[in-house]
């Protein structure tokens, strides 16, 4: 390994989705118990008759809204189907009038929205067109405002996902339960009266209804509350519970089926170790007269080791990683990878709107320049926002583009493969040529529709997506990089994207620069939006990276992200920290396997978290030791001896040390995301060789 690559009508029934329930399994109220309707039959003879006796329909109308509930927080994308839309038309929820950034007529009969915050329960749709109210439109109880959400809102089968369950005005107490899909959510914890945390269990692919009950009896239900799905997450594990007493529960898992690892190793000290095996659940339970903190190690046949040091609370849950090696496959019973057999994917698919000089009609593409030449093309692309802000742009393969030779009705088809969960979307239009090497895409325009949920294995559909952006304006960072060593970092490369959710970010092309070391540390980045209208919410999120050479390897520094809303003046980005060292051993010596120091140079800001990785057999086992910021000296077991068939292999080793900082951070309540470059708000790390 390389460490230096970093629907229908509503009516008043649907309130249930948000109000208290005390029957049976869930089920959607949609049919009684007589079933649905018979078929209708039509003769003939008889069409035209049926026809003539007809209703005319309303000349304004409001139909439907898909989806029909949603967070009370708001921001969800949804479609109100109808008749007699305007290209002015308003849309209030209940008595909140919806922002017209927030509102996209897409033709007479569709108007795409997002959802403003609300309160619990049913509230009326309504539309107006302009300020005619003989076109005032109103459909009753049309949406439903879910009590409570989670977040994440999607994970994999295999449980394990660790979820965030807020409330509105809510008043849970230690009592209150929480299920998915009618199973209880493990390791629940009372965070507030309006927040519980849990880990997921098991589960099938799918959308699933969680259901809170409070310790007075009363349940209340919301439907598609999460996700199962290959949807990737890191939120489960790590420390947790009271602080350490006389009792000290280890769980150790396998990170890729989230089933007990029975008869791991779990050693406790380091010096005079106590060692215990897990049972069939996984669980050890230490007892004893503990001092304020305890290591653990947590090693097994197969796996991966990983190492807590300096453990200050009661509870331990170890994600063990699997060795991918044929001699540790059990062929005769091959589980599930998570997601389930044969994926579990999703499709996002809509039009692209151009804004439009007459009513409803299909926009060209004018806020794009025209291309120059034969080799370029219009051309625009849509994108899931990524939850990890560092990711560099890349461009989608040619058969994904968007042109204006795509059919619509409004606007220009697009489909778009993803992953199971709640996102938001955005599209880039521009001007690409693929005639160079490497392809050159240019953005001009962007549009953004957030909030938008997608099924395992289903399509979403009539997701649209206004290009109304334009990607005009200006800024500047102003970088103040760590030391330079003799082995790096010897250049700097400066990043700016744009925040559009809480944990969903649009990566921009031509939003990273590089400059050598030492020189100027200024950076000026054209084409990025002004954040108005659509993207009134959103912000600048700027970073920048000291690393080593063209390819960005180690040593590395990465400065963590700075938000703003303001591009009128430089952003100053100060936030490094400085390279760490292996101090002991010696870098290229042998090592026992019991002891590892770590030190960094005075500066920078301070360090949170240590995380050290030590590779063996070309990467085949990783022992994976965390460590307070606080200790710079670390003893270890003895591996080779308490757990022969969990250690690393002999050989030569490559030891990545990170140092990191993390904000608001407790040790005590370590998740296992915390433990990789996405839970950190800025690090530093270097690789160092060793003998074993």
């Amino acid at each position: 390994m390389m460490w230096g690559g970093v629907a229908g009508v509503a009516a008043l029934g649907l309130l249930w989705a948000c109000l208290p329930r005390s029957d049976g399994p869930y089920k959607r109220q949609t049919d009684d118990d007589a079933g649905g309707p018979a078929p209708v039959d039509l003769d003939a003879g008889a069409v035209e008759d049926d026809v003539r006796d007809l209703p005319d329909a309303a000349p304004h109308a409001v139909l439907s809204i898909s989806p029909n509930h949603g967070p009370f927080t708001g921001g969800q994308t949804v479609l109100i189907r109808g008749n007699g839309f305007g290209s002015d038309a308003r849309v209030w929820f209940g008595d909140t009038r919806v922002p017209a950034n927030g509102v996209v007529p897409v033709d007479a009969s569709r108007i795409q929205v997002t959802v403003p915050e609300g309160q619990p329960g049913g509230v009326s749709v309504i539309t107006q067109n302009g300020s005619d109210s003989s076109t005032r439109s109103e459909l009753a109880q049309a949406y439903i405002y879910d009590a409570f959400y989670l977040e994440p809102t999607s994970g994999p089968t295999s449980g394990g996902t660790e979820v965030t369950v807020r409330g509105a005005a809510t008043d849970w107490d230690e009592d209150t339960e929480v299920l998915i899909d009618l199973k209880p959510c493990e390791n629940l914890e009372r965070v507030s009266k309006t927040e519980l945390r849990c880990l997921t269990p098991a589960g099938t692919v799918g959308s699933k209804t969680v259901r809170v009950t409070t310790s007075d009896g009363v349940e209340v239900d919301v439907l598609d509350a999460f996700i199962y799905g290959d949807a990737e997450t890191t939120f489960r594990g790590g420390l947790s519970g009271q602080p350490l007493d006389d009792e000290l529960s280890v769980t150790v898992l396998d990170n890729i089926t989230g089933s007990p690892i029975g008869g791991a190793t779990v050693i406790r000290g380091a010096d005079d170790p106590e060692v215990a095996f897990a049972n069939s659940n996984g669980v050890v339970s230490f007892k004893g007269d503990f001092a304020e903190s305890q290591t653990i190690t947590v090693a097994a046949k197969c796996f991966s080791p990983v190492t807590f040091v300096a453990v200050p609370v009661d509870t331990v849950v170890a994600y063990l990683d699997p060795v991918l090696d044929l001699s540790c496959a059990d062929f005769s019973d091959i589980p599930s990878l998570p997601g389930g057999p044969g994926g579990s994917g999703s499709t996002v698919n809509g039009e692209l709107l151009w804004p439009s000089r007459s009513e409803f009609e299909r926009g060209g593409w004018t806020n794009v320049p025209a291309p120059k030449g034969a080799d370029e093309r219009y051309v625009a692309y849509v994108f899931r926002a990524t939850t990890n802000p560092t990711t560099p742009f890349a461009l989608p393969s040619a058969a994904a583009a968007v042109t204006p030779d795509a059919v619509g009705d409004a606007g220009y088809n697009y489909y778009l493969g993803t992953i199971p969960g709640n996102a938001t979307y955005y599209a880039l239009g521009g001007v690409e040529n693929r005639a160079l090497n490497p392809p050159v895409f240019t953005a001009y325009a962007l549009g953004v529709a957030p909030g938008v949920t997608t099924a395992p294995n289903s399509t979403t559909v009539d997701v649209f997506i206004p290009i109304d952006v334009p990607l005009d304006h200006a800024l500047t960072l102003e970088i103040e990089p760590p030391q330079v060593t003799g082995r790096g970092p010897d250049r700097v490369e400066a990043n700016v994207v744009l925040r559009l959710s809480e944990a969903g970010y649009a990566i921009l092309p031509g939003g990273r620069q590089s400059r050598l070391l030492p020189g100027s540390a200024t950076f000026d980045f054209v084409g990025v939006p002004a954040l108005t209208g659509s993207l009134a919410q959103a912000r600048y999120v700027a970073f920048a990276e000291a690393v080593t050479g063209s390819q960005g390897r180690l040593p590395h520094s990465f400065s963590g992200l700075f938000a703003t809303t303001d591009s009128t003046g430089p952003i100053p980005l100060e936030n490094f920290l400085e390279v760490p060292r292996l101090s002991f051993p010696e870098s290229g010596s042998r090592w026992a396997g019991d002891r590892l120091e770590v030190s960094w140079p005075a500066g920078g800001v301070p360090v949170d978290l240590v995380v050290i990785e030590i590779e063996s057999d070309s990467g085949l086992v990783t022992w994976t030791i965390a460590a307070p910021g606080s200790e710079r000296a670390i003893e270890l077991p003895d591996l080779r001896a308490l757990a022969p068939d969990g250690a690393l292999a002999r050989g030569p080793l490559e030891v990545l040390v990170t140092a990191a900082q993390i904000r608001d951070f407790d040790y005590g309540s370590l998740r296992y995301r915390q433990l990789g470059t996405n839970g950190f708000n800025a690090y530093a790390r270097d690789v160092f060789p060793l003998n074993y």
